[in-house]
């Protein structure tokens, strides 16, 4: 990126190449602590309000994906276009491929007293062209003029944010380029956006998660973990092994237990390795070389919840720049694939039976969330099982969407990991 920054941050033209992490980081964080005043200036009617979204997919993923699936996820966002309702908001989307005009038409559309053609003309979209498997922001920050472009229209940088889908140090340097705050999590809180931060932080908060091991970098140390797991729960039927930067499934492994020797028995450990290593990846036509090379970057190991029934509800919140907490719904996901762990779609709300519980549970652990300095749209993901009395067990998975995420790795945070002792439902 060799393109002037924008913005009154700092009265001496440089270019973002010239700042190190160091500097960049100071742009940042002065441009966040607009972020309050953005939001209060919120549907007040200014005729220089805006925002900017930019729903790159940024994060290490096991697969690199096809252009058509990499742009079905920067769709997601296309909900924010119902911002448009405000009548004077301004609103910049960009995608790495034109967007079919009826799909726009239809969002358009649901704009309560809204004339369709009148919102049209205040959303700019942006198409940079490329359906390569690079993550949108990197497409973007190898464009300065496109960049330029996107910032040239925006009437004013502190009435104007940058929505992204998750954060990673790309999207705040979109953010220092444009000269705009970015409302979402700071890249530096990276570690609880993944697999193991999330069973930390569901540790932390004393919601129930499955049982498992987390900090996971190899083979070995998955078969270990497995057989403390088998210790501890000699019952266990399957295990799942998940990538820490998964996205919906595709780092997802499983591990079939049924049949093998004693836990703590010789010739235990050679036959947990054999299954490990005959996993069934969830990302059909992945190599096991590349997924467990993706896997010396962080994973997890966790029991397969079972039950009368199983569903996978989620809730999804916001915490507000004022350090609120907003529970914004509930739905339950619909899950497919070749073990029934690649999300499909999903429908609202939740099932009432449980969508209180897994509501309290998302609060606890959004308050967590809170004290630690996260900004901006996430869900949790739960998986509820039904007991024999007809009660529902619900049990924290993860944490999604608008999360901060890891562009790399750094060293082990530890030598060994640690299991959680969450009860499991009782086998139907």
């Amino acid at each position: 990126m060799t393109g002037m920054l924008r913005g009154d941050v700092s009265a001496k033209p440089l270019t973002l190449s010239q700042l190190n992490e160091t500097a960049r980081y100071e742009r940042f964080d002065e441009l966040q602590r607009r972020m309050p005043a953005v939001w209060d200036a919120m549907r007040l009617n200014h005729a220089d309000e805006s925002v900017v979204v930019v729903p790159s997919v940024s994060i290490d993923r096991a697969v690199a994906y096809p252009g058509s699936l990499s742009q079905a996820y920067e769709e997601r966002l296309l909900f924010l276009l119902l911002l448009l309702r405000q009548p004077r908001l301004r609103m910049t989307y960009v995608t790495s491929m034109p967007i079919a005009p009826g799909i726009v038409e239809y969002y358009l559309a649901l704009l309560p007293g809204v004339i369709p053609s009148h919102a049209r003309a205040r959303l700019d979209l942006v198409s940079v062209d490329d359906a390569s498997p690079a993550s949108l922001s990197e497409k973007l920050l190898a464009r300065p003029r496109l960049l330029a472009k996107i910032a040239a229209g925006i009437a004013n940088p502190r009435r104007s944010h940058l929505i992204p889908y998750n954060t990673t140090t790309l999207e705040r340097d979109i953010a220092i380029s444009l000269g705009i705050p970015m409302y979402g999590a700071d890249p530096r809180l990276a570690e609880l956006g993944t697999k193991t931060g999330c069973r930390r932080l569901f540790a932390e908060t004393g919601v129930p998660y499955p049982l498992g091991f987390e900090n996971l970098h190899d083979v070995e140390e998955v078969v270990e973990a497995i057989g403390s797991m088998r210790r501890t729960r000699p019952t266990i039927a399957e295990v799942i092994v998940k990538l820490d930067e998964g996205v919906a499934g595709a780092g997802n492994a499983t591990v079939d237990l049924r049949g093998l020797p004693e836990p703590g028995s010789a010739g235990e450990r050679d036959a947990v390795r054999e299954r490990v290593l005959g996993m069934r990846l969830e990302a059909q036509g992945t190599p096991l070389d590349t997924y467990l090379a993706k896997l010396t970057e962080g994973g997890i190991v966790e029991e397969r919840i079972t039950g009368q029934e199983l569903r996978s509800p989620s809730v999804q919140l916001r915490i507000t720049p004022n350090g609120s907490v907003e529970l914004l719904s509930t739905h339950d996901q619909l899950l497919g694939g070749l073990t029934g762990q690649t999300y499909l779609g999903c429908v609202f709300p939740a099932e009432p039976a449980y969508a209180r519980t897994i509501s309290t549970h998302a609060a606890a652990i959004a308050d967590r969330l809170v004290g630690l300095g996260v900004l901006g749209r996430f869900a949790i993901d739960f998986v509820v099982a039904r007991e024999r009395d007809g009660s529902w067990s619900a049990y924290a998975i993860e944490v999604t969407c608008a999360r901060a995420a890891r562009r790399t790795r750094s060293s082990r945070c530890s030598s060994s990991p640690t299991a959680a002792t969450t009860r499991t439902p009782r086998c139907s």
